[in-house]
């Protein structure tokens, strides 16, 4: 019997799977075919709680659920189907001081990512919903043109629309298994006969990482137990009908309008259950679990505190769900690293808020090969293998949904799945006061607590503890000499006789430089967005070794892999286990590496941007002089085995010096100072090395055609429309990033990077400026709902000319 064909088989018929195939339709697609095991909605769909909310901690991402929003203002028009889409607002409490706080640095986050969101006093959050109890508020944020919906009829919507555009919709039938060819999926087998497709889309919810463990693939996405209850009628139904979506976050609870003058009342409490840990029961087709009034107990006493009528009308209906999540309480999206064309799109917790705009991108991200926003944070290249397996990913769900609305500090860490990843000198540096935060799987020390004080992380949104230390370790690098444990960076081996052309293909930078070159590049797509930043030594005259940050490891070696020659002539592989790096930095760094090492370590002899293998102690290692500190100093890549002797070595020999080991959070303020940019933050695939300040990585006269070259070079000969530039301000911010940039009182921009930097005395703000305004230097910072004077300067702010470095 012959296969089946589709260009697009979308596996999933819930929310996301319909807006999918509606986006694809809508772009002009044809053979678009949707398989849905059971009917449209019957996973999680429809029980979700209908909440439709546009503010994440992302711009990216809010700019995403933005187009959900904007897509359901026109939907019941286009299809003539209506959802019950109630644009009423949503309003979220501020039961304490520091959850004023907090929604004020929302605020603040929601202006620079252009959505309307309004700081409103408690009376005021009264008259927008009468039922709750002001007394004690401190206040409450508003965002006008958040909503909700019924879940299934929007649904329902979408899916006409996709059918009225040619998209065909087929229920009922369940995929049982795949066919793999090379790293392409060439059949799909079902309960009603084959499909070949040239792309699947696996948008099946809480079944998504049970399919695609029969194709071998990584997906950290899973499912939990979720529960809100329905009351009986309120005493004025009437009222009910327009009140706003309430958030409570202190108390744990969440609020949505019902039909018939109900409350659903929903939040997210300690220890929920995962869901389908040793399996999916059943079919589970539009099944509920039983309820657990028990765990639920404590939301519905917090919520007669905020809404005293509910202790007065009874429960009509508890619901307890599974509900989609992932590893870290993020959605699950793009291009699965290991086959050449299969999409993900499933881990939606939001996933109704979130509907609309992910099919949106999704569709770009298969018709263009990328989406319109750079989407990192829900990157299913941000997670390794680790992140999907029962040990990891059920613990840190079960902990990130408990936390959903608990206060969430900068840089507070998770707790669950720790200490996975060590490295060689993770017991040293414990013994030497080490606060470790946690960057994919590894521990890595943020700062060092001193002698009597306890070694647990200090946070606060102003003036946090840790603060003080990390300054402390920030001089000892200015002025003495410190290491830094930074065997956590991702690193990578590309080797064979097409090495050097495949990189040439990839790189802005000119790669064809002697042996022993460092050099520091990017890799853009055909846009010119920096889709990776490296730093690469040429060790052979077709072997080349590739740094890059610790989270990167699985997005940047994809974007290489994807990038290579079919043929075989290269290979790349992931050597990170193999090598510790010790990073000795600061202006005595020579002289303590000098002490245990058998080479010259004269300016002379191992020039800045190279690198060697030296001897230190009795262990072989590779040292590179560059770093991200700006400071002159070494990362030496040692064999992991010899890394605990390499360390002895240096500490022992730096105890004249005045030795201190360093943390990330230094690193940051550090970095900061030297105008040093963070991929993810201040250059992404939104930005091109032009507009960020890199142009001269860019190299156009030493080297052929590259991918990106062409928007490059017309960028050098005409200029951008935007520029990254630095800002300062004489007083100490509390900033973290994201906050806004105004001019004239009018957004201009966000704050992609910003921190206090202990040597200028001056909190740095990076961010992007249209060009136009981009020679001004006067400027606010809108932090705490607070606005700051802050001046545009031309950076770095620290030594501009490279002097400390080349030293």
């Amino acid at each position: 019997m012959a296969a089946h064909a589709a260009k697009h088989l979308i596996v999933g018929g819930g929310i996301i799977g319909c807006s999918i195939a509606y986006h694809l339709a809508k772009s002009g697609e044809k053979d678009i075919v949707l398989l849905e095991k059971a009917s449209l909605t019957e996973g999680a769909t429809w029980h979700a709680a209908g909440l439709v909310g546009q503010l994440r901690s992302s711009r990216n991402t809010t700019r995403m659920l933005k187009r959900s929003v904007a897509m359901y203002d026109a939907l019941e028009a286009e299809t003539g189907m209506a959802f019950d889409w109630k644009k009423v607002g949503s309003l979220r409490l501020a039961a304490t001081r520091e959850r004023l706080l907090e929604a004020q640095r929302l605020a603040t986050m929601a202006r620079s990512f252009d959505l309307e969101m309004e700081i409103i006093t408690p009376a005021e959050a009264k008259e927008l919903f009468p039922y709750i109890d002001a007394d004690g508020l401190e206040g409450a944020a508003f965002i006008p043109s958040d909503g909700h919906v019924d879940p299934a009829s929007l649904c329902q919507a979408i899916a006409a629309g996709a059918r009225n555009r040619g998209a065909q919709i087929r229920q009922g039938v369940k995929v049982t298994d795949f066919e793999i060819t090379g790293r392409r999926i060439t059949r799909v087998m079902t309960s009603e006969g084959d499909y070949e497709a040239e792309n699947v889309i696996l948008a099946a919810g809480m079944w998504s990482r049970e399919l695609a463990d029969k194709l071998g693939v990584t997906v950290p996405a899973c499912a939990v137990e979720h529960q809100y209850i329905v009351t009986e009628p309120l005493p004025n139904p009437d009222l009910v009908k327009g009140l706003p979506t309430l958030r409570d976050p202190e108390r744990l609870v969440y609020y949505k309008p019902d039909a018939g003058g109900r409350l659903v009342i929903g939040g997210y409490e300690e220890g929920t259950l995962p869901f389908g840990d040793k399996g999916i029961p059943g079919e589970f087709v539009r099944q509920l679990l039983p309820d657990n009034l028990d765990r639920f107990a404590p939301l519905a006493e917090m919520a007669g505190e905020v809404t005293p009528v509910v202790n007065e009308v009874g429960i009509r209906q508890v619901i307890n769900g599974p509900i989609p999540y992932s590893a870290d309480g993020d959605f699950v999206m793009g291009w699965a690293p290991e086959l050449d064309n299969l999409m993900l799109s499933t881990g939606f917790l939001y996933g109704i808020a979130a509907g609309g705009g992910a099919g949106e991108m999704i569709a770009e991200w298969i018709l263009d090969g990328r989406p319109s926003l750079d989407l990192w944070p829900l990157d299913v290249r941000r997670f390794s293998p680790h992140h999907a397996t029962r040990a990891f990913m059920y613990p840190r769900a079960v902990e990130h949904y408990a936390h959903h609305y608990k206060m969430r500090y900068p840089g507070q860490e998770a707790e669950t799945a720790r200490e996975l990843r060590l490295s060689p000198l993770y017991d040293r540096l414990k013994d030497h006061g080490a606060v470790y935060g946690s960057k994919n799987g590894w521990e890595r020390p943020l700062w060092f607590a001193p002698g009597g004080v306890e070694p647990v992380d200090q946070l606060a949104f102003v003036d946090p503890g840790w603060q003080k230390y990390a300054a402390e370790e920030h001089k000892a690098v200015r002025e003495g000499v410190a290491l830094i444990d930074q065997s956590s960076f991702a690193k990578f081996e590309l080797f064979g006789k097409g090495a050097l052309e495949a990189l040439q293909h990839m790189a802005v930078s000119n790669m064809d430089k002697p042996v022993g070159s460092v050099i520091y590049t990017q890799l853009c797509n055909e846009t010119g967005g920096i889709e990776a930043d490296l730093t690469i030594t040429r060790l052979g005259e077709d072997r080349f070794y590739i740094v890059t940050g610790s989270g990167f490891g699985v997005h940047d070696s994809d974007w290489i892999r994807r990038a290579l020659p079919k043929d075989g002539s290269v290979h790349l592989i992931d050597v990170t286990s193999g090598r510790a790096v010790i990073n000795i930095c600061g202006p005595k760094a020579r002289d303590v590496l000098q002490a245990v090492s058998e080479n010259d370590l004269s300016n002379a002899a191992f020039p800045f941007g190279t690198g060697q293998d030296i001897i230190v102690g009795a262990a072989h290692v590779q040292a590179v002089r560059i770093g991200y500190v700006g400071e002159l100093g070494w990362e030496l890549h040692v064999p992991t085995e010899f890394a605990r002797h390499v360390y002895d070595c240096l500490w022992q020999a730096g105890q004249a010096h005045g030795i201190r080991d360093v943390g990330y959070r230094a690193i940051e303020s550090l970095r900061l100072e030297k105008g040093y940019l963070y991929w993810s933050a201040d250059i992404t695939p939104d930005y091109t090395p032009v507009e960020a300040g890199l142009g001269f990585r860019v190299h156009l006269k030493s080297k052929g055609d590259y991918t990106g070259r062409a928007v490059l070079e017309k960028q050098k000969a005409d200029g951008t429309g935007k520029k990254l530039c630095t800002f300062a301000c004489d007083d100490k911010l509390p900033t973290t990033g994201g906050e806004t940039i105004l001019k004239d009182g009018a957004t201009v921009s966000l704050a992609a990077s910003a921190g206090y930097g202990h040597t200028v005395g001056k909190t740095i703000i990076l961010g992007y400026l249209p060009t136009d305004i981009s020679g001004e230097t006067e400027f606010e910072l809108e932090l705490f709902g607070e606005r700051h004077a802050i001046r545009r300067v031309e950076g770095p702010l620290y030594d501009p000319a490279n002097e400390r470095l080349k030293a």
